[in-house]
């Protein structure tokens, strides 16, 4: 069953009311180009306003989960303006999983980096392969984290383990990930997908009003921390989008 469309994302429900989400741009690792980020917004607030969904899968197709931005896409935002559309269509995305009202079991194959790397973070229940990766490049670049890590990260890490996967974009493994409670579970690559359907699975067959009320509620509890967040972090990508020397460092990057 599918009932929604998009260029760059896969929708498709089945009959126990788990929504997967396919990230499918698999010939560029599901690097996020602006297709991607405003179809990803778009297809979680769809999701979260479907009636017969309950749980969100959220994945990637082929060998990465989102290797980050597009390098051979990306437009440098030249006005702040430019900047700060920008941003607010990523924190769109980061909106929509984090705030949604139905909870987001994550698969995460392969690499997830920068931005990728916030969306698997996003997620309420993040399952990796066990050969998965991620990383933050923002820092080298001299750009800015974006998905409401800086509040997150501190909580699910610790606050010497956010300074360390922030400032030092350092590549960590799905066992690291899983031990410093980053990642939920670690799953044997060819049974990733599996675990992920099983856990949608049964958070769907619970009922769903107390569900809703129960992410309601965690959410409410962060969401000020998490608002707080974002609002840095925009402020803090737009300067970093402005400043000649992350435009230089990003055409070196390519």
């Amino acid at each position: 069953m599918s009932d929604f469309t998009y260029d760059t994302v896969l929708s498709e429900l089945d009959e126990t009311g788990v929504r997967k989400l396919t990230l499918n741009r698999p010939a560029s690792l599901n690097a996020m180009n602006r297709a991607l980020i405003d179809d990803v917004a778009r297809a979680f607030a769809d999701a979260n306003a479907c009636p017969q969904t309950r749980v969100i899968l959220l994945t990637g197709a082929g060998r990465a989960f989102c290797a980050g931005d597009d390098r051979k896409e990306h437009t440098h935002p030249e006005t702040e303006a430019e900047a700060r559309d920008l941003v607010e269509s990523i924190q769109a995305a980061t909106r929509a999983i984090t705030f949604g009202e139905k909870p987001v079991v994550g698969a995460i194959n392969g690499w997830a980096v920068g931005g990728g790397f916030e969306w698997a973070i996003n997620c309420d229940f993040p399952v990796w392969g066990e050969s998965a990766k991620g990383f933050f490049p923002e820092m080298s670049l001299g750009l800015f984290v974006t998905g409401a890590v800086t509040a997150l990260l501190p909580a699910l890490a610790g606050l010497q383990m956010a300074r360390e996967m922030l400032f030092l974009g350092r590549t960590y493994t799905a066992p690291e990930l899983l031990a410093a409670g980053v990642a939920w579970r670690v799953a044997p690559d060819a049974a990733l997908m599996d675990e992920a359907r099983q856990v949608a699975r049964e958070v769907a067959a619970l009922p769903p009003n107390a569900v809703r009320l129960m992410k309601r509620a965690l959410g409410a509890t962060a969401q000020s921390d998490i608002e707080n967040a974002l609002r840095i972090e925009t402020e803090a990508t737009v300067a970093g989008f402005l400043d000649p020397e992350t435009t230089e460092r990003l055409l070196a990057f390519r």
